[in-house]
């Protein structure tokens, strides 16, 4: 396999490790960005791009390629409620309702702001699935989450918001901004950083986007089978399991490559970017990036990697981390430090920050995988830039 792109001195592990992804574990096309204080210092792409009508699948990853990440776009809307938070446009201890009166409804009128990001508000179900149309219909859907008895009191536990993340979270920032969640990300967060990532991709911006290939299952020899935890397994197998209701939110399951989706706002799993972009955007949130753009200030840096619920996880079924928004370092989401804050995505994509080390990471893949957490793929290279910042003088503790 041909790696292209480049490396940083003494950053050539994340090469390997990259380049290994493709022989050993199944990978069919993918990008890899490291930024280290603020400057680019990896930036890797290789394989097939399967670009959307080209019948053999063939056609080469290209620097600039995007793909739709899925859930570590909840990271990106999680870095937009920090920012209203930074701007003093948002209250985190204030009631939702404050902002979004209708939300009050159903037993929710002392859901906290935070308890939203936080995966701690109790509505990771609804009782009437939306089919795709519904979902991206943000009125229609904002509704739907609003009217949403919670399946436990708000703020006691936490469960993954797989699916309702996206109009909880999308919902608040309209309140908030009177703008829509995909449109206000590209002109506060996207733009200035000059990340190539999108919320919504209308047919207008699909060449910006380098022209997004489809989503595929890796189909090389080597391609790594992980096999879950029991208790995990049987969650997803029971229909009527919150694992299972929760990934239902949306019923049946879009498709991932109908531009009709790919045009949707869904904060919680549609963003389209690039590795870079990825990077990019994590970058900002630590540190200026180049020289420039910095998002956060540094109290709003400490904030995003505060802890907000840890433990049994009633969705996932495993314990998991999260602060406002982001999951942090654990086991269910292993990242580079007890210091990094991030998402992934179903399937493979990650990105995540390091403030500690300076360092902002950005994944993406289109070999679709049944994880949630913890890809083989992005935890080699996670391996690996561990390993250089080691030899660079820069140790990590785990």
């Amino acid at each position: 396999m041909d790696v292209n792109g480049t490396v940083a001195e003494g950053f050539e592990p994340v090469r390997e490790a990259f380049a290994a992804n493709f022989a050993l574990l199944g990978e069919r096309g993918a990008a890899v960005a490291v930024y280290r204080d603020g400057h680019r210092v990896v930036d890797l792409w290789a394989g097939a791009k399967d670009v959307d009508g080209d019948a053999d699948g063939d056609a080469p990853w290209e620097r600039g390629t995007a793909q739709i990440v899925r859930s570590a776009t909840k990271g990106v809307a999680a870095a937009a409620l920090l920012l209203l938070h930074q701007r003093g446009e948002l209250d985190l201890d204030a009631p939702v309702g404050a902002y979004w009166p209708e939300y009050k409804a159903a037993g929710k009128e002392h859901t906290r702001v935070w308890h939203l990001p936080a995966h701690r508000a109790g509505v990771p179900v609804l009782d009437r699935p939306l089919t795709p149309a519904e979902a991206a219909d943000p009125d229609l859907a904002a509704a739907a989450v609003a009217a949403q008895a919670p399946v436990w009191e708000p703020g006691t536990e936490h469960g993954y918001h797989a699916q309702t993340y996206s109009w909880l979270t999308g919902e608040l920032i309209r309140r908030v901004t009177g703008r829509p969640a995909g449109e206000w990300i590209a002109d506060e967060i996207a733009g200035p950083v000059g990340a190539d990532l999108w919320l919504g991709l209308p047919p207008s911006r699909r060449e910006r986007a380098g022209r997004v290939g489809p989503l595929r299952a890796p189909t090389a020899p080597g391609a790594l089978r992980t096999r879950p935890k029991r208790a995990v397994a049987e969650a997803y197998a029971d229909p009527h399991s919150l694992t299972s209701r929760a990934f239902a939110a949306i019923t049946p399951l879009p498709d991932e490559n109908d531009p009709a989706y790919r045009a949707a706002a869904l904060p919680a799993s549609n963003g389209i970017a690039t590795a870079d972009g990825l990077a990019r955007v994590y970058a900002s949130l630590i540190g200026e990036v180049d020289g420039g753009t910095r998002l956060f200030t540094p109290e709003t840096t400490r904030l995003a990697g505060a802890e907000r619920s840890a433990g049994p996880d009633r969705v996932l079924v495993v314990n998991t981390r999260f602060g406002l928004g982001h999951m942090l370092h654990g086991c269910a989401s292993p990242l580079l430090s007890p210091h990094s804050f991030g998402h992934p995505g179903r399937g493979g994509a990650l990105a995540f920050a390091d403030p500690e080390a300076g360092v902002s990471f950005g994944y993406v893949t289109n070999g679709f995988r049944a994880s949630v957490t913890a890809d083989p793929r992005a935890q080699s290279l996670i391996r690996a830039l561990r390993t250089a910042l080691a030899q660079a003088g820069c140790p990590v503790t785990r």
